[in-house]
Order: structure tokens, then sequence, then C-alpha cells
């Protein structure tokens, strides 16, 4: 897919990276009107900065290259009010050094040509007009529809009111940042519906809603991808020991693509962002074999020609070089995660 861009028309090679990976875009008929009406339109993609970033993440965080690349302009919202509606951990006084963190995260991780502009959810969340919003769409969703909004992102066993007050900022967050898009992982999808639907209640315009993947656990399926998980993720943070190790005992079935954390950090992070990689082999296993496309990657894969234990290698070498100034910062800034606490070192 990434070799055919040159073989399009402008017009076709930016819609090409624009939708490329995406799970679901809400509604695709829209994006194209807004691609064709605005040669720069703005994206915003929200995190919330509840626990440690993690490879996961960077799916939707990197997507925001290919939508820079197309002439948008990238916000990233640092979500501190989520973050305490949303996590018990994420106590009021702890905020600001969970938005250095996260902030520094996302610059380090991701190798950007211009950096997002970076936008702090208290520095306008806190207006008396968007507080306004907030009781206003609060009066027309029920607890019900605000429930099923936010049953995805939102540790829903015992639900606070502040995690019903969650969908209704990240729909107003859309009106209030200016933005034509909002970007987030396919969990994300109740909030974005529910914003489609109570935007125009209040008289404001529908964004598009662009959802990416999200990658599977490494444990396999069963267990979900978090930060709060051992062995499911890979912290940015991670050490090349640590990132050796946990992609040498993940989950990766020969030749199954389906639910495969591998495979997809292979075409969701290693082909957008770098275009191709070497999967080094010894010559009685074919020598080494150079990946240019996600359609061929897939093709081989399936097929049994590429096994498990010389993908990982492929994929922890990657990790470690793309991590590896995010690594060094945080090494020599120890006493900033042991100040987030445990799950963060």
């Amino acid at each position: 897919m990434q070799n055919g861009l040159e073989n399009m028309s402008v017009a076709d090679s930016k819609r090409e990276l624009v939708t490329r990976n995406a799970a679901e875009i809400l509604t695709v008929q829209e994006l194209e009107n807004l691609l064709d009406s605005k040669s720069a339109p703005s994206v915003y993609l929200g995190r919330a900065i509840t626990g440690p970033l993690h490879v996961g993440h960077l799916v939707s965080i990197s997507k925001l290259l290919d939508l820079q690349k197309a002439g948008f302009n990238a916000i990233v919202l640092l979500a501190d009010i989520h973050a305490a509606l949303d996590d018990l951990k994420s106590k009021w006084e702890d905020l600001e050094i969970r938005r250095e963190y996260t902030r520094k995260a996302i610059e380090l991780a991701v190798e950007w040509k211009e950096k997002p502009k970076f936008v702090v959810g208290s520095d306008y969340q806190l207006g008396e007009d968007y507080q306004m919003d907030i009781f206003k769409m609060a009066t027309l969703a029920s607890v019900k529809v605000a429930l099923h909004a936010a049953s995805e992102v939102t540790r829903m066993k015992n639900p606070k009111v502040g995690e019903l007050i969650y969908p209704i900022m990240q729909a107003l967050d859309e009106k209030y940042l200016g933005v034509d898009m909002q970007l987030g992982g396919l969990d994300q999808r109740h909030i974005m519906a529910f914003a489609r639907e109570y935007m125009p209640k209040l008289g404001y315009e529908k964004s598009v809603e662009m959802m990416m993947p999200l990658v599977p656990s490494l444990k396999g399926p069963g267990v979900k991808m978090s930060s709060s998980i051992e062995g499911t993720n890979i912290k940015i943070s991670a050490s090349e020991d640590q990132i050796k190790k946990t992609i040498a005992g993940a989950y990766c079935p020969i030749g199954d693509l389906k639910e495969n954390p591998i495979t997809s950090i292979v075409t969701l992070l290693m082909l957008p962002n770098d275009g191709k990689f070497t999967i080094a082999r010894e010559n009685k296993f074919g020598g080494d074999l150079e990946i240019a496309s996600g359609k061929q990657f897939e093709e081989l894969y399936a097929s049994k020609a590429i096994h498990p234990s010389d993908l990982k290698a492929a994929v922890s070498e990657y990790l470690i070089k793309k991590l590896a100034k995010a690594r060094d910062y945080f090494e020599s800034n120890r006493d900033l995660l042991h100040r987030l606490g445990p799950n963060f070192e």
C-alpha cells in the first residue's frame, strides 16, 4: 500500500494517506468533503494523563504523522481533568507531574517533523462558557446514554458521577479546540458517536471521527492490553532487556494474523512509520527478507513463510531503536517515574 502512493493522483494519494489503517471513520463522506473544502483542516487527539504511555498508544499518536503530511494541523490534548474524573489514582494534586510526563513521552516516542500543538484541558475547560455547555448537555443526555458512551474508556464497575461527565467533556472539546476531526482508538467509538448525536443539540456542528485499531494484548486473546496489567504491553520507557524479554514471550501464533500483537505492531507501526524493514534470517532459512508493504507482509506471514521467532527479533530491534530517546530521557529522570508511582517504573 505504501509503495502505491506515487502512482496515484495527488488527491487520491492524500486520501490514501489520511485513511490508511483507520478502523472506522464517521463518516467517510464527511471526511471526503472536508479534504475537498479545506487545505489545512485540524485534528485533535486526546490523551487522558492516567497511566504510562505504551506501544499500543503509539498507533493513534503516530497516525498524526500521516495527517500532518496530508496538511492537517495537529493538536494533542493533555486531558488532565478527564484523567481525574476517570481514575482515582489521578489525584488533583498530581496532575501537573502527570502532564509533564505525558507531554515528554509523546514528544520523545515519535519522530516528529513538526511537533503537534499541546493543549492542557484545564486551561480552557474551567471557563464559564464550557461549564455552561456541560450543564446544558447534562440536561439532554440520560444516565443510560452517558454510561454507554463512557463504558469502553472509564472504569465502570462502580461508576462515579465524574465518569458520566467524561463523555460530555470529550464531545465539547471538539468545539472548544476548534477542530474539524477527532482522532482516537476504536475503544473511543461510543464517545465519538455520542458527540455526533449531542453536539448538534447544542447548535454545534458535528466533527469527523477517526478511530484507529487497537493493538491486541501481548499476552494474547482474553487479556486486554493495559498499562496496569504487566506483560500485556511495553512502556515507552522500557529497557532494552525488558523489550526483548516481553516480545520473546508474546503471543504470536505462526501463520495466524488474528488478534496477533506482533503482526499488529508491524502493520500499524513499523510499516507506516518506516515504509519497510528487514527480517534477519540465516541462509539455511532463506536469508534476510525485506518487507516493503503490509500486503506483502500479511501474505508471507499467513503462508507461514515468516517464523514468529525471526519476526519477534525484528520487532524487538525496531522498538529498541524507536524508543531510544524516550528510554534515555526517563532513565536519566528516574525520579519523575518514581514520583508517578510503581506502575510507571
